[in-house]
């Protein structure tokens, strides 16, 4: 596995990469490494010639700075984990290396009301800071496939909208969360749980689950989104918000408030907090993103 650490050295050498004919797929990441992110680097081998992974913990995404110091730091696991799975190249660069111009200032890109529900709404600025890296990131490495984890899925919608916005040619791919075989799925925060709160965390998805054994029983979307919500606070959760969403074809979220057309996608998602962790997950409950 190459690392390189300078976005010019890596710039060079995937042109001699794509001058040879090969393809490059593309995993960004922010470390603490699982099989989630693994999964993404098979998949973005098993579709390209080559896989190109980065590991930055982007300062611009982090609304709160205590959350930013928290984020585990895990470098040297991270890249026998890489190594492991057969990762062909990673990109390591520090803040100054992709902020030369200072953390502030920059483009801002209009995601529209997909950045004030959800994540937006509980995150101000998330999605702008998330916009900033990816687009910085897709400059450098120029893959022709970008692949993300479904966990994420309004930030896998935001990138959507920017690859639209900057007018770009790479495909984004979507690949199904990752779970623990308790149905958790998998994050680089759960480090951070004890067993007893990891083991209670579980709820959110089976909070998820429910919602969507009972979608087409007549179950009214708001009402069982508020049951939620409230089991969860009753079980030690400080829950930010439980929603039943529909995507509409140009990949915008909306929450529903009425009983959803024949063909919308319907989508469940939860964030909460469990031990000063915050912890987040969804659910398509009918269609495909």
């Amino acid at each position: 596995m190459y690392l390189f650490k300078r976005s010019n050295d890596l710039k060079k050498h995937l042109d001699l990469v794509r001058k040879s004919g090969k393809s490059i797929g593309f995993v960004p990441t922010m470390g603490a490494l699982h099989n989630g992110h693994l999964s993404l680097i098979q998949a973005a081998k098993k579709e390209n010639d080559i896989a190109v992974c980065s590991i930055f913990v982007n300062p611009t995404q982090f609304n709160d700075p205590k959350d930013f110091e928290k984020y585990p730091v895990t470098i040297e696991e991270d890249i026998k984990k890489l190594n492991d799975a057969s990762t062909d190249i990673l990109f390591l660069p520090s803040v100054d290396e992709m902020y030369p111009e200072g953390l502030s200032g920059g483009l801002h890109y209009d995601f529209g009301d997909l950045e004030t529900i959800l994540e937006g709404k509980f995150r101000p600025g998330h999605f702008q800071g998330v916009g900033k890296i990816v687009h910085k990131l897709l400059d450098i490495v120029q893959p022709a496939k970008l692949f993300m984890g479904q966990k994420d899925l309004q930030q896998c919608l935001i990138v959507r909208k920017l690859l639209k916005i900057i007018d770009s040619p790479v495909e984004l791919v979507v690949c199904p969360t990752e779970r623990e075989a308790s149905g958790l799925a998998m994050s680089s925060r759960n480090a951070r749980l004890s067993p007893a709160a990891r083991k209670k965390a579980v709820a959110i998805y089976q909070a998820l689950e429910h919602l969507k054994q009972q979608f087409g029983k007549g179950l009214h979307f708001l009402e069982g989104a508020h049951d939620a919500f409230d089991d969860l606070k009753t079980q030690g959760f400080d829950p930010e918000y439980v929603d039943i969403l529909s995507l509409d074809p140009d990949g915008n979220l909306h929450p529903l408030n009425q009983p959803p057309a024949d063909n919308d996608t319907i989508v469940a998602a939860i964030a909460a907090w469990l031990d000063g962790v915050r912890l987040i997950d969804n659910m398509i409950i009918r269609g495909n993103i």
